[in-house]
């Protein structure tokens, strides 16, 4: 990502690109990790699984494509093992921010192997908020409106809200206390696996949209430092008083 161009771009759908690069990462990662552990599989966002193990590595090969091509930083590279429905370890790299954070289920979360551990905020007034992308594709304009009123919710209580445009980077970025909560409302497991076990090794709360634990089944994910965790909730469940039909 550092060294080499984008390369040809490729429509997925509405607004929806994929770089030339999305996919030399994803099948250079894809055979190297076939080698050296050949008894896990493998689920890549461009192409897919490999691989019949209950175990599997879950790469997103570039999350924050769009940054990426525009020569934004804010974008990374994220992999975790996936032992059934759950994430025990994962790492995120942000090839243009220095940064590359790690965790193991139990051995805590590291950036440049550095402990890291999530913000002590305690008042919603003191929040840094980000929120996943607004929909695109079909349905969009329905699924837009519970983000919509979400961030209308959160903007009268919290201090900012924030939209990068990688939730890998975001969960990173919760973990380091940089960020209070990574609120992200549709996802799918390679964008979300590695950042839940790295932010819950640095302490945060990771629930789905229903309240459960988190886990790669979800399709949406409330991550947010514990002590803000309940009025978080709270300005969610209002929203979905009001935009009953937007998930």
């Amino acid at each position: 990502m550092r060294r080499q161009s984008p390369g040809v771009l490729t429509a997925k759908g509405d607004r929806d690109l994929v770089s030339e690069l999305d996919y030399a990462i994803e099948r250079d990662l894809r055979t190297f990790l076939s080698a050296e552990t050949p008894d896990i599989g493998f689920l890549g966002e461009e192409e897919g699984p490999s691989g019949s193990s209950s175990r599997r590595w879950v790469l997103d090969p570039i999350d924050g494509t769009s940054n990426y091509v525009r020569g934004l930083p804010l974008c990374a590279v994220s992999l975790a093992l996936v032992d059934g429905n759950e994430a025990v370890a994962g790492v995120i790299q942000l090839p243009f921010l220095s940064a590359t954070y790690t965790a193991a289920s139990g051995g805590g979360a590291h950036v440049n192997g550095r402990p890291i551990t999530v913000s002590s905020t305690t008042c919603m007034s003191q929040a840094l908020v980000a929120i996943g992308d607004y929909a695109v594709g079909p349905g969009a304009a329905a699924r837009n409106r519970l983000r919509f009123a979400l961030t209308s919710q959160l903007a009268a209580e919290v201090q900012r809200i924030r939209m990068t445009g990688s939730a890998a980077l975001d969960l990173a970025w919760l973990a380091e206390g940089r960020l209070d909560a990574a609120l992200t409302l549709s996802n799918h497991p390679w964008d979300m696996a590695a950042g839940v076990i790295i932010a819950r090794e640095a302490g945060a709360a990771v629930i789905d949209g229903n309240g459960a634990r988190h886990d790669m089944t979800s399709t949406m994910t409330l991550a947010v430092t514990p002590e803000l965790m309940s009025p978080i909730l709270a300005a969610y469940e209002k929203t979905l008083a009001v935009t009953p039909d937007a998930r």
